[in-house]
């Protein structure tokens, strides 16, 4: 079995749905390189183990590093030999294509291994992964130097089955050499259906007619499906086939000894091969971790053990793969119209029919469509949409989200982003943010997202909700992240709010970070009452009458219904109407908005804060990063100082000059220079270029 760094959390497993955590892992799959990190990246778990998290977070990083500096794991020939590798090593043979596997596999490690010889000393997280695994190319080499790529056992591979199978390629040539003798008979050519000889399993036969069957003395193998043609293998050959039958025995067995031969050597490195394919199937899923990275801009989040989490322009990443996959998919299908167009004459090209994608709400708008006078269709051009970045806190000031807004606007798309981003981060992977982004250790993701029906239960969306809600107050704590969707719809909107605030309150009581969307104008002055809860708005734009997907943090969401409703040029009267029984519904309108800009301004300075207290931690790290690589390079000067000093005749040096190892013949000091005898010279060499032997 494969294990993996962490020790997986037992997450619940509606959440892990209800956020698509399934396509994520897909997506990493997608990435690797080989069955074993395909497979390990399907079963990703997030993980509450804080240390093994930031040891695997810090290995994709390093992973990031390595593929950046083109030092990428080569992985061609890895296979998943586990099985084949135990029965080999409990004395079971290997046929000859199980073992063609085994010998790439066991040539990987070797490349592998020296993949780990060449990495940058500052990626030592990696080199200490790989410093388990053993070189077992020579094993490799050994099964490619018996059989080739097509599982066929070579002549060199023993001197008993080359010397059988020189046998074999003699009575073959005896046995045509009879067969073009026969065959210059004019007698028996007159009586073949055609005037060749053919082969019938091992045999040689000669095509005779029916009739003249007894003309041709011999074993008989087969007749023709008209009955017409008789196949006869001649007694002359019959002889010698009776010792083709012996050698090619005698072959077979050769060729089991050296199958159980190359079988036992796969046995006595099975031990190092099994643990050279754990480390190799986790260094393919840290690579595929790191490539996704690549490919997605994402950043390494940094874990917080306050609850602390802020995420810095977020993006949706199922959302980002699903628009990129649409762009391409859009650009090939434009680029296939225009080749037909310019192929063609006079022939009108109908529009296609799109592919439908899943409902899109956190992408900025789709511009125009194409300019007039385009050769693409209208429909069929559209510019690529883009995920807006979101910044999304808790637990800085406070542990409760109200988000309010317009429908398709963006809030259900913040929950599932910070929920996804949550998971990602605890498996140890980038996550698509900006640099800086924090994130906690949650021991439970909690979610009720969606209008859900049960059928099997005969629960209305409404029930259904409720349902789910008291099942997550079951298992919730201060270390939980809990994400709500449209809290108190379904009902009477005063109950709804009710109903609301005190789920709020139970959610505060508990202690854990939450986020809550709502229409439910009641709730959005909660956070007015609670010190540990704010408001958040996502932004509609009412000159386009299109939402912005931005979130606000600090402000709440306004319907927005009257000003649309001018834009759209209702009646004057209409609208003045509507503005008196708002005043009279909302009363201290004004002490309210005081309030809302009141906590706008902390908030902001709340961001302002955050944001200088992070750039302050950066430059204190790379200070300190500096000064701690100082201190290295002066420690190297001064060892490398010693050495010189003390070098005597016979001391083996390294000259970096022809960097190879040579021996001290004198030193003069005062001239700071050393002579040294490497290869068949003896050089003068300055202080400068002599380094300690590896």
């Amino acid at each position: 079995m494969i294990t993996l760094a962490t020790e997986p959390a037992i997450m619940d497993a509606h959440t892990l749905e209800l956020l698509q955590f399934d396509t994520v892992r897909e997506l990493l799959a997608g990435y690797a390189a080989s069955s074993l990190g395909r497979d390990l990246a399907r079963g990703i778990e997030p993980s509450t183990d804080p240390v093994g998290i930031r040891r695997e977070i810090a290995l994709v990083s390093e992973m990031v590093t390595a593929l950046g500096l083109g030092q990428a794991p080569p992985f061609s020939g890895l296979h998943d030999v586990r099985l084949l590798a135990r029965r080999a090593a409990i004395g079971t043979m290997l046929t000859a294509e199980q073992l063609l596997e085994v010998g790439e596999t066991l040539a990987c490690t070797g490349a592998i291994y020296r993949f780990r010889m060449r990495l940058a000393e500052h990626l030592s997280g990696l080199i200490d992964l790989l410093s388990g695994i053993e070189d077992l190319g020579t094993v490799g080499k050994t099964i490619s130097g018996c059989i080739d790529g097509r599982g066929h056992v070579l002549d060199m591979a023993s001197r008993e089955l080359a010397t059988v199978r020189q046998k074999l390629f003699e009575l073959d040539e005896k046995i045509k050499s009879e067969i073009k003798r026969l065959l210059r008979d004019p007698e028996l050519r007159r009586i073949l259906s055609y005037p060749n000889a053919t082969v019938s399993g091992d045999h040689y036969v000669l095509p005779v007619a029916a009739n003249h069957r007894h003309k041709v003395p011999g074993v008989v193998h087969r007749v023709s499906g008209t009955g017409e043609t008789i196949f006869i293998e001649p007694a002359a050959i019959a002889n010698l086939s009776a010792d083709r039958v012996t050698l090619k025995a005698d072959e077979d067995r050769e060729v089991k000894r050296v199958l159980r031969r190359l079988s036992g050597e796969v046995g006595r490195v099975a031990k190092p091969l099994g643990y050279a394919l754990e480390v190799m199937a986790r260094l393919d899923l840290i690579t595929a971790k790191a490539r996704y990275s690549r490919d997605y801009t994402m950043w390494p989040p940094d874990l917080t053990t306050d609850g602390r989490l802020w995420l810095r322009q977020a993006r949706h990443p199922i959302l980002e793969h699903i628009f990129r996959t649409s762009a391409e998919r859009t650009s090939a299908e434009c680029g296939t119209r225009n080749a037909e167009r310019s192929n063609t004459t006079d022939q009108p090209i109908a529009p296609p029919n799109p592919s439908p994608l899943p409902p899109l709400h956190a992408a900025s708008p789709p511009a125009d469509p194409s300019a007039p006078g385009s050769d693409v269709p209208r429909s069929a051009f559209r510019t690529p949409r883009s995920v807006v970045p979101i910044d999304i806190r808790l637990g800085v000031g406070f542990n409760l989200l109200v988000i309010t807004g317009p429908n398709t606007g963006g809030k259900t798309v913040t929950l599932k982003t910070t929920g996804l981003l949550a998971l990602m981060a605890q498996c140890g992977m980038h996550i698509p943010a900006s640099e800086g982004s924090q994130v906690p250790v949650f021991r439970q993701i909690l979610a009720d997202i969606g209008d859900e029906q049960s059928l099997e239960q005969s629960l209305s969306t409404f029930s259904s909700h409720i349902s789910r809600i008291a099942s997550i107050f079951d298992h919730a704590d201060s270390e939980s992240l809990v994400l709500l969707d449209e809290l108190g719809a379904g009902t009477d909107p005063t109950e709804g709010a009710a109903l609301g605030r005190a789920i709020l309150d139970q959610l505060d009581h508990v202690g854990c970070r939450a986020i809550v969307t709502t229409h439910l104008g009641d709730l959005k002055t909660y956070a007015f009452n609670n010190d540990r809860a704010e408001n958040g708005a996502v932004e509609f734009d009412v000159e386009t009458m299109r939402p912005t997907y931005r979130l606000h943090i600090g402000q709440y969401g306004m319907s927005n219904a009257l000003k649309i409703a001018r834009r759209l040029k209702l009646p004057k009267e209409l609208l003045r109407k509507a503005h008196k029984y708002l005043k009279r519904r909302k009363g201290k309108t004004g002490e309210l908005a005081r309030l809302q800009q009141l906590r706008e301004e902390a908030e902001k300075a709340r961001e302002d804060a955050l944001a200088a207290r992070h750039d302050a931690t950066r430059e204190k790290e790379e200070f300190e990063r500096k000064i701690v690589a100082l201190d290295r390079d002066a420690k190297q000067q001064a060892a490398l100082h010693d050495l010189r000093s003390r070098l005597r005749p016979n001391d083996v040096v390294k000259v970096a000059r022809f960097d190879r190892s040579g021996k001290v013949v004198r030193v003069d000091a005062k001239k700071q220079l050393v002579t040294v005898s490497v290869g068949l010279g003896q050089w003068e060499i300055p202080f400068e270029e002599i380094f300690p032997a590896e």
